[in-house]
C-alpha cells in the first residue's frame, strides 16, 4: 500500500484512473491498481480510446468479427468501447457495492461530434446507458451550452452523468443548476433519487497552460510571479461554489428525498509544464467529497512523491480570488481563456474521434473476409 495515496483517500478524495484499454483489463492491471493503489474509478474520453484501439492490443478478434458482419465504422467503435467499459465496470463492481454506489464507476462519453446538439446528445446518452447496461456507469456529457439541457434531461431519466469539459466558474454554476433541475424532474417522475449519481469534471492543467503562455508573452516580473497559479485558483473557487450550492435550501429539499451531491472531479491533473512538480494538481487540490482522476504517470508520481498534508482547498478562497483578479489587472481575460479552452477541448476530442474512425475503418477493411 502506498502511504501518499492512502492519505489522499483518507482525506476524502476518490482516486480514479484517467485511462482504459482492453489490455489493462485482461492483464489484471486494473484489478491490481484497485487492490494496491487505492483506485476506485475509471474515466475515459475519445483520446483515450483512440490511443488504446490504435495500439491494437486485444482488439483484433472483435474487429475481425465486426468486419465479417459488415457493420458500419460508427457501430464498430461503439461495440468496442462499450465492451471495454462494461468489462471495467465488472472489475470495479465490488468497489461500487462497498461504497454504496458512490465509487466503482466507469465513464463513457457521448460522441463528441454531438457536443453542440442537445437532442442527439440525449439520444446518445440513453443508447450508451442501454448498451453498457451496468449500474456503475457514468455517461459523460460535455458542459457546452447545448449540453446543459441534455444533462437535466438525462439525469431526469435516472441516468447517472459525468459532466465533462468544465473550465469556467460561470459554466460550473450552470452545470450544478442543470443537475439539480434534473433531480427535480426525476423526483417529479417518481424515480429513486438515491440511485442517481453525478460528478462535475473541472479541468485544471489546461488553464495554466493557456494563461502561463499569455503571462510569458507579457514578460514582466509581475506576470512571471503569477505563473502556475491560475489553475489552482480556478479549481479552489469552484469548490467554494460547490459548497455554496450544496448547502442551499434548494439542495436541502432534494437531500431529504435521498439525492446525492454532485461531486467536483479534478480532471486534466497531469502537469503539462516540466517546471512544476508532477503532483502539483494532486497535492494542492485536497478537499473532502472530491474526485481526482489521474493519468497513470500522475498516479505513480503521487505514490512516489505526493505530499498530502490535509485539506489544501478550504481557507484559500480569498487568495484564489486575488490571483484571478491580478490576472485581470494585467489584461488577461478570464472569459476569453475559458471559452477558448472549451472550444479547443471539444475540437480535440472530435479530432481524436475522427482519427479513431479512420484507423478503425482501415482495420475493418484489412480484416474483411474475401467474398465467396
Amino acid at each position: 500500500m502506498t502511504d501518499a495515496l492512502k492519505r489522499l483517500s483518507d482525506e476524502g478524495v476518490a482516486i480514479w484512473l484517467d485511462d482504459l484499454s482492453r489490455k489493462r483489463i485482461t492483464s489484471g492491471n486494473l484489478a491490481e491498481l484497485i487492490d494496491q493503489q487505492h483506485v476506485v474509478g475509471v474515466t475515459t474520453n475519445p483520446s483515450i480510446f483512440q490511443k488504446a484501439i490504435s495500439s491494437g492490443d486485444g482488439y483484433s478478434q472483435q474487429l475481425a468479427d465486426l468486419a465479417a458482419r459488415k457493420v458500419t465504422v460508427d457501430e464498430a467503435i461503439r461495440m468496442i468501447t462499450t465492451a471495454d467499459v462494461r468489462d471495467a465496470a465488472d472489475v470495479l463492481r465490488p468497489v461500487f457495492d462497498a461504497t454504496g454506489g458512490q465509487d466503482g464507476r466507469v465513464s463513457i462519453e457521448v460522441d463528441p461530434r454531438l457536443a453542440h446538439h442537445t437532442v442527439a446528445t440525449i439520444a446518445e446518452a440513453k443508447q450508451l446507458a442501454w448498451l453498457v447496461d451496468r449500474p456503475n456507469t457514468l455517461i459523460k456529457i460535455p458542459a457546452t451550452k447545448a449540453g446543459l439541457p441534455a444533462i437535466t434531461e438525462v439525469i431526469g431519466l435516472g441516468i447517472s452523468v459525468n459532466v465533462t469539459l468544465i473550465f469556467s466558474l460561470e459554466r460550473y454554476h450552470e452545470v450544478m443548476d442543470a443537475y439539480l433541475a434534473g433531480l427535480e424532474k426525476a423526483k417529479a417522475a417518481g424515480l429513486d433519487l438515491s440511485k442517481i449519481r453525478s460528478v462535475a469534471s473541472f479541468f485544471v492543467s489546461r488553464v495554466d497552460s493557456e494563461i502561463d503562455k499569455r503571462l510569458e508573452k507579457l514578460g514582466t516580473d509581475q506576470a512571471k510571479a503569477l505563473k502556475g497559479k491560475a489553475a489552482l485558483a480556478n479549481a479552489r473557487l469552484a469548490y467554494q461554489a460547490y459548497e455554496e450550492v450544496f448547502s442551499s435550501a434548494r439542495w436541502a429539499d432534494l437531500d431529504k428525498s435521498g439525492a446525492h451531491k454532485q461531486r467536483p472531479l479534478w480532471a486534466s491533473t497531469g502537469v503539462k509544464d516540466p517546471a512544476y512538480k508532477d503532483t502539483l494538481y494532486v497535492d494542492e487540490l485536497v478537499a473532502p467529497g472530491t474526485v481526482n482522476t489521474m493519468p497513470e504517470a500522475t498516479l505513480e508520481a503521487t505514490a512516489a512523491r505526493g505530499e498530502i498534508t490535509g485539506d489544501t482547498v478550504r481557507g484559500t478562497y480569498a487568495a484564489a480570488q486575488a490571483d484571478l483578479d491580478a490576472l485581470g489587472a494585467l489584461g488577461i481575460s478570464y472569459d476569453d481563456v475559458v471559452q477558448l479552452l472549451e472550444d479547443e477541448g471539444v475540437e480535440k476530442f472530435e479530432a481524436s474521434w475522427n482519427d479513431l474512425l479512420k484507423s478503425t475503418e482501415a482495420e475493418l477493411a484489412r480484416l474483411a473476409p474475401s467474398e465467396g
